[in-house]
């Protein structure tokens, strides 16, 4: 793995980003788990004002394709979007751990980690290139068998998509262009 790893930022291009749970333990295997981590999505969207294109949150790792943010860069919002929800989860478990938990989550609470340390960033530059992430990420769990037909994952951006539904998190959400009028001085 290379010692400095260089992003290619500032272009406003899009950038298709996939994030692993730590050594690909299923952290996200339940739809409890997902949808905190669709809720900490969501804040951090709003927090640094970028656009989700798309998205799929599998049970070991996360595709995301977005925008640029407004604020800081993907790798700022990675650090948040990856902390904050750790945070929640791991506060969640430690609040809710006994005895009775699954081997999983007492190595998660033990170590501490929840994701790998680096996240793989693909720019995407063409339109040709958007739709070709969005089709992998939206057919990631009819791959992997998780369903049969990509309607049937909750977890990702397609019904957005192919039904107009709303999630947990704004997919393809313009910011409002704000008109800024000024007001000329009377002397």
């Amino acid at each position: 793995m290379p010692s400095r790893l260089h992003r290619y930022y500032g272009a406003g291009y899009l950038h298709f980003i996939t994030t692993s749970c730590y050594q690909r333990a299923p952290i996200l295997g339940n739809g409890r788990n997902r949808d905190l981590f669709l809720r900490t999505l969501e804040r951090v969207r709003r927090r640094y004002r970028f656009v989700v294109v798309g998205y799929v949150i599998m049970p070991e790792h996360v595709h995301l394709l977005l925008s640029e943010p407004e604020r800081g860069n993907p790798s700022r919002v990675m650090q948040a979007l990856k902390q904050g929800y750790a945070r929640r989860l791991l506060g969640r478990l430690r609040r809710a751990s006994s005895a009775q938990q699954g081997c999983l989550w007492s190595t998660v609470l033990e170590e501490g980690h929840i994701w790998q340390r680096r996240f793989y960033d693909f720019v995407v530059r063409t339109e040709r290139k958007r739709i070709e992430k969005l089709r992998y990420i939206h057919r990631n769990p009819v791959k992997r068998g998780l369903v049969l037909e990509p309607e049937q994952w909750r977890w990702s951006s397609y019904r957005h998509y192919a039904y107009g539904e709303s999630g947990m998190v704004l997919g393809n959400e313009q910011q409002k262009a704000e008109l800024k009028v000024r007001v000329p001085m009377v002397s």
